[in-house]
């Protein structure tokens, strides 16, 4: 029975968190409407953005090519100048993975503003 309970109150959750969110949202529209407002300051948003996906395959790209920078970086690191394989393989994929997802952040504003 417990098994059971767990999926359940998950799947509620979320959609009582779904549910609030759209209707708060619908809500606050109308009364903007009701006011007086324009009805396209609800899309002024989402005229000038990158689709979504050019995005995610912008960030995802760049973090593989950061790991595996990553990697043949700590290998030359391991095997040349001798830093322990432990501190080296960790240490530069993490660091080099930061560095691709921080320049495609940078891209990905750029690419927002075109």
């Amino acid at each position: 029975m417990e098994e059971i309970l767990i999926p359940i109150s998950l799947f509620l959750a979320i959609f009582g968190i779904v549910y609030l969110y759209l209707s708060t949202r619908n809500k606050e529209r109308l009364a903007l409407i009701e006011k007086g407002a324009d009805a396209s300051i609800f899309m002024r948003g989402k005229q000038h953005a990158a689709p979504i996906w050019k995005i995610l395959i912008l960030n995802l790209a760049l973090l593989l090519m950061a790991i595996g920078l990553g990697v043949f970086i700590a290998s030359f690191l391991h095997y040349n100048l001798g830093v322990d394989d432990d501190v080296a393989y960790p240490g530069t994929i993490f660091l080099m993975s930061g560095i691709g997802l921080f320049i495609g952040f940078n891209m990905t504003k750029n690419l927002d503003k075109e």
